[in-house]
């Protein structure tokens, strides 16, 4: 059996869906499964069962025995969520509980962790764990995430095989309940297909041009790649970046989402809202050579490649992966 945590999220469902491609039947869905909003975004998939993510504790004491892998994506992702106790139990105290877990019955854990651990990027976007505990993270989101990664690298008691993974800007299928937290390319889908327009944050800062900010975007099939080597791979154990490598501006983005759309480009600027102003990333890339080097070969979508089969395949007609 394989647990999935935030099973019917964005990204932990587009997992469910390729391990069932690549022959894993036996998953075990585990989320708060009370928010119907992302109901579809199981349909379809094969599970052996759900379990409530409080019941998940309890529910490995009695099955442990045949779990072989657990994939811990699940977290409260939201970055204008400044209630510091829902990020402690949700993403800090919860993940300790797994980790518990995964030590006790020896099984190998791979875990979302964040690039919003990377703050400003003032220490750079480098996966050397002997930085982590300078990085300075811009909200409270962030901050879970870099103390459960601090809290991880300090344990001496860890699993056989476990693997921390800096998801950065991820896009892709699944996205559709997230609201004002889905990927940039899906409010551009949508803001173009209402409006034949795209208003893009104006840039603040005089080393980047308008629409000129940059950031790493990763198409959520290539991260879901990286999360089945891990599951296949099982050594050199860590905290590794997962992008593409390459940051694209964000007039690239929505360039790209228009063409893929047919339509032609008619992109405007607003002011960044003055309360996320001065928390606002300019740049962001990840330093793909550590993953790189313990043998994953794989190429990464480029952004135009990535937005293309979304647009078409999956956005244009609801779709689900």
């Amino acid at each position: 059996m394989i647990i999935v945590t935030g099973a019917a999220g964005f990204i932990g469902s587009g997992l469910i869906s390729r391990l069932n491609q690549d022959g894993f039947k036996n998953i075990i869905a585990v989320d708060d499964f009370s928010k119907i909003e992302k109901a579809e975004n199981l349909e379809g998939k094969i599970i052996k069962e759900k379990v409530e993510r409080n019941a998940l504790f309890e529910w490995l004491d009695a099955n442990s025995r045949d779990v072989e892998f657990i994939f811990h994506i699940g977290a409260r992702t939201d970055t204008t969520e400044f209630d510091k106790e829902i990020f402690d139990e949700l993403n800090v105290n919860y993940s300790k509980g797994i980790w518990e877990k995964c030590v006790a019955y020896q099984i190998p854990l791979v875990y979302a962790s964040s690039a919003a651990t990377y703050g400003l990027g003032e220490h750079g976007y480098d996966d050397n764990e002997s930085t982590i505990g300078q990085l300075k993270p811009l909200n409270p989101y962030g901050d879970s995430k870099n103390e459960f990664d601090k809290w991880a690298l300090a344990q001496e008691k860890k699993p056989f095989f476990w693997a921390g993974l800096k998801f950065f800007n991820v896009y892709g299928p699944n996205e559709y309940h997230k609201g004002r937290m889905a990927s940039v390319i899906f409010h551009a889908y949508n803001q173009i297909k209402a409006t034949e327009k795209m208003k893009l944050f104006r840039s603040h800062n005089p080393d980047f041009k308008d629409g000129e900010q940059m950031r790493d975007f990763i198409y959520v099939k290539d991260l879901i790649d990286v999360c089945i080597f891990f599951m296949h791979h099982r050594k050199n154990s860590g905290i590794y970046n997962l992008g593409s490598g390459r940051a694209r501006t964000f007039k690239d983005l929505v360039t790209n989402t228009f063409l893929a759309m047919g339509k032609t480009p008619d992109i405007s600027y607003v002011d960044t809202p003055a309360d996320i102003r001065d928390k606002y990333q300019y740049f962001t890339q990840a330093n793909m050579s550590k993953l790189r080097s313990i043998g994953y070969t794989r190429p990464f979508s480029t952004l135009e490649e990535g937005i293309d089969d979304y647009v078409k395949n999956y956005l244009s007609s609801t779709s689900y992966l």
